[in-house]
């Protein structure tokens, strides 16, 4: 069995599920998941665990995105993007550059974000895009996101402008898309969105699934620079048992400030374990992978 990460550079057309069905055929494995979904119709970075690296999915997922993609001024659509229905049109002619920065600095650092129907929230019990295929719309709760960066320029046409997002996990770009249009006084909605990074692993790095095909082994990243994103705490064989056993290390190894989650390497750089900080002064074990 393989254990690691990939960066897969997802094609269009895709689920991420289906990226998953094709890695578990290339790696004769079940023991497959990815971190953070992205729509059928995106592309981009998806970070696909094998083996016991799924357990390190979760960190992954907490890492900050990067998104492009192209906002459409004039046309609100039933999923916020190009895949819907058109259900409102208005006029863009009068929206103006100066207007659409404001909006994106309005939209810029920490805030609250309502869901669309059309994601895999759970409301009552269901994905909220379980009922919008229903013809169901029910109240969604804001959740507090952190939209880093929003940068927008022009294209050609001045109905579309180019959108460059580094947010937050948990940050629906179709939404911002949305939120910009109404912040200007028109509907509008995403189109060409691409995941651009996903923490510090860009979509440069990223291996389209025919290359995969062709050289499995090549692309697959080790536990430990699979979560080269968190900070490193390294361990002598003595504490190196400990960690293999899941007992808690004192947290005056690592800097009072550092909130972690740290991995836990021993001299070779292998990854032993995931700590974050537990009861009193000790780091906890999360996740172990030895022992």
């Amino acid at each position: 069995m393989v254990d690691g990460v990939v960066v897969v550079d997802k094609p269009a057309g895709w689920t991420s599920h289906d990226v998953v069905a094709r890695c578990r055929r290339i790696y004769g494995q079940r023991r497959v998941g990815h971190s953070g979904t992205l729509d059928p119709g995106a592309t981009g970075v998806l970070l696909v665990g094998l083996g016991r690296a799924t357990r390190l999915l979760r960190y992954l997922t907490d890492l900050p995105k990067r998104y492009s993609g192209e906002v459409v001024l004039g046309i609100g659509t039933t999923t916020l993007d190009d895949a819907g229905e058109v259900v409102a049109r208005g006029d863009p002619s009068a929206v103006t550059a100066a207007g659409l920065h404001a909006a994106a600095a309005a939209l810029t650092g920490p805030i609250m974000q309502v869901p669309p129907m059309v994601s895999a929230v759970h409301i009552g019990g269901r994905r909220l895009h379980e009922l919008a295929r229903e013809g169901i719309e029910v109240d969604r709760p804001a959740r507090p996101v952190t939209v880093h960066a929003l940068a927008l320029s022009p294209t050609g046409d001045a109905a579309v402008w180019l959108m460059d997002v580094t947010c937050s996990s948990g940050t629906y770009v179709r939404v911002l898309a949305a939120d910009l249009g109404a912040a200007v006084g028109v509907p509008a909605h995403l189109r060409a969105l691409r995941r651009s990074a996903i923490g510090s692993f860009s979509v440069e790095r990223a291996v389209p699934l025919d290359v995969l095909e062709q050289d499995p082994s090549s692309a697959v990243l080790t536990p430990a620079d699979a979560l080269r994103d968190y900070p490193a705490l390294v361990v002598d064989a003595d504490d190196a048992a400990s960690v293999g056993h899941g007992r808690a290390l004192p947290a005056e190894r690592v800097a009072v400030t550092d909130a972690g989650p740290w991995r836990v390497v021993d001299a070779t750089g292998a990854l032993l374990a995931m700590y974050e900080r537990g009861a009193g002064d000790t780091l906890a074990a999360a996740v172990v992978l030895v022992g």
